[in-house]
């Protein structure tokens, strides 16, 4: 939502185009090196949101044999991922352009001498399906980084820092039974062992039979000591007469911290509360340092929280993507079938109710996603889709 044609815009450090390596700039990174090496943004009528196909144009270094398809004309096209109402109009000198759509001229560009790279598009979302070769061309052939941050380092660092931090204090962990919590739980076990408590909360807003599953799973087949609470009424009456799906948020993530902190109490020298918390759940609550992004959404694990939260937080997966999350839950030995279930909200059913939260709405929504979501296995496409639910309309 920022706009480079605005005085507040962000702006990249200078630094950044003066220390003599390789740069490449995405979306907004694309129009401030336009704007800040000499080029001309303008706000256009012809956005560009979602799905569109660009057409390589002249030579380029970054695209060279890469392509999903080509024309008539033998021009590389590539399917991608747009979200932009500002474009470059004119380029800085020494750049070219080396990629166009029908609504934009200027896709891409490049200034090859300086291995200086604009892309408007976003290579980084899977939409983008090729953009993992163009971000490998980047970094290892243009910039000449090698892959050496592998899931097994990863794990090693997550388990030393979670050390390092916690020392020999006791650890809450929130757990939801979802990928990101059923992640840190594994790590967590695997970093500080007994010192690990879990607290599941049913809040009665989860999927069918979930919460027997959650026991069955980490309780019995893990052996991670986990405390479950029967909380159904208790999150029914304080979402009663909400129907603002942001105050929904904050109440549920709010209610959730006070349970914790009250099992806390009951527990000696518990001074931490573990989070699934990723990179993108603070992406979307706008927590970046720069403060610049705009709000999507809020997140219980980081729009709900109370300013007088009594535990400190630890959270090893805050700085991941989902998709590296998955590869870490393998690699710790989780079941597939629980590494690549489909996300579910931290609110759970009761922001896929729209309006009040009812008891008998979200039994009701329950069982329609269960036939939903099995009928998606028994037809195999579950795995064909990122994600899949059913949504409550109260009409």
């Amino acid at each position: 939502p920022e706009s480079v044609t605005s005085l507040n815009g962000f702006r990249a450090p200078e630094l950044v185009f003066n220390i003599g390596r390789p740069v490449l700039g995405i979306c907004y990174g694309m129009q401030t090196m336009a704007e800040q090496l000499g080029g001309k943004v303008v706000s256009s009528n012809l956005r560009e949101f979602g799905y569109a196909q660009i057409r390589a144009r002249g030579h380029s270094d970054l695209f060279k044999d890469i392509q999903d398809e080509t024309n008539d004309e033998g021009h590389g096209l590539l399917n991608v991922w747009m979200s932009h109402g500002d474009q470059v109009a004119s380029l800085p000198k020494g750049f070219k352009s080396i990629a166009s759509t029908d609504n934009t001229a200027i896709a891409a560009m490049a200034d090859e001498d300086r291995k200086f790279y604009g892309l408007q598009f976003h290579p980084e979302v899977t939409h983008t399906t090729q953009g993992m070769k163009i971000l490998e061309r980047f970094l290892h052939e243009i910039v000449g980084c090698q892959s050496l941050w592998t899931t097994e380092k990863i794990v090693d660092d997550s388990i030393t820092r979670v050390k390092e931090k916690v020392g020999s204090d006791k650890v809450l962990l929130a757990l939801s039974g979802g990928v990101d919590s059923s992640v840190v739980a594994a790590l967590l076990q695997k970093a500080i062992g007994k010192q690990l408590t879990c607290v599941f909360v049913d809040n009665g807003l989860l999927r069918l039979n979930e919460a027997a599953q959650v026991m069955e799973t980490f309780a019995k087949h893990m052996g991670i000591n986990v405390i479950r609470i029967d909380a159904e009424s208790r999150f029914l009456k304080v979402l009663k007469g909400v129907s603002d799906p942001e105050e929904k948020r904050k109440i549920i993530g709010v209610e959730f911290i006070k349970i914790f902190e009250e099992q806390a109490k009951s527990l000696e020298d518990t001074k931490w509360l573990a989070q699934g918390t990723i990179y993108p759940d603070v992406i979307e609550s706008a927590g970046v340092e720069t403060g610049k992004a705009h709000v999507i959404k809020s997140h219980h694990n980081v729009g709900g929280l109370p300013d007088n939260m009594k535990m400190e937080l630890v959270e090893p997966l805050r700085e991941l993507f989902k998709d590296e999350v998955r590869k870490i839950g393998i690699e710790l030995g989780l079941p597939k079938s629980l590494v690549y279930r489909h996300p579910f909200p931290g609110p759970g059913l009761g922001v896929r109710i729209l309006g009040e939260v009812k008891k008998e709405y979200a039994d009701l929504l329950r069982l329609a996603d269960n036939i939903y979501i099995e009928e998606l296995r028994e037809h195999d496409l579950y795995d064909d889709v990122s994600q899949a639910f059913s949504v409550f309309l109260p009409v």
